[in-house]
């Protein structure tokens, strides 16, 4: 094997010679290279550069930002029947029917809804919506409910 290696050694020695003249071509070929387009190299990091920039602020621009509102609400789960607070009824002076629009409010539902539901006019829900207000003191359908229901005009699950 010594043998045949010593036999080789002129041979393996042009080779190596050889490819390490390769490897230098090589490097001066790259070095020619960057230095003759060292223009356009630079051009095209900066605009790589501004690609990668632009992505960034787009996605920041675009992106929704998302916000958790965590809203706390007294919920009143009564375990006996509810009784009607006749008494609270009589002093505030509401009607039977306007004791109706209210639990229909309560449900849900809108004025026309329950204008149909009752097979009266818009007008009247809304005068009967209008006088609720004022006898219960609020200002909003949301604000009804809630007085209501504390007076126990209203039972405390509906709605």
């Amino acid at each position: 094997m010594l043998q045949k290696l010593k036999h080789h050694k002129e041979l393996l020695s042009y080779a190596l010679a050889m490819a390490l003249l390769m490897l230098l071509l090589r490097w001066l070929e790259f070095r020619f290279l960057i230095l003759e387009h060292q223009y356009e190299i630079y051009v095209g990091l900066i605009a790589v550069f501004f690609l990668l920039f632009g992505i960034w602020v787009a996605n920041k621009v675009t992106k929704p930002k998302e916000k958790t509102i965590i809203i706390e609400k007294e919920v009143r789960v009564s375990s006996e029947d509810f009784i009607l607070n006749e008494n609270e009824l009589q002093e505030r002076k509401i009607s039977k029917r306007e004791l109706e629009v209210l639990t229909l409010m309560a449900e849900g539902l809108s004025n026309q809804e329950i204008a149909e539901r009752l097979f009266v006019s818009l007008n009247t829900i809304k005068t009967h919506s209008a006088k609720l207000f004022e006898k219960l003191e609020v200002k909003r359908r949301t604000q009804a409910i809630e007085t209501a229901k504390k007076l126990l005009l209203l039972p405390p699950t509906l709605g």
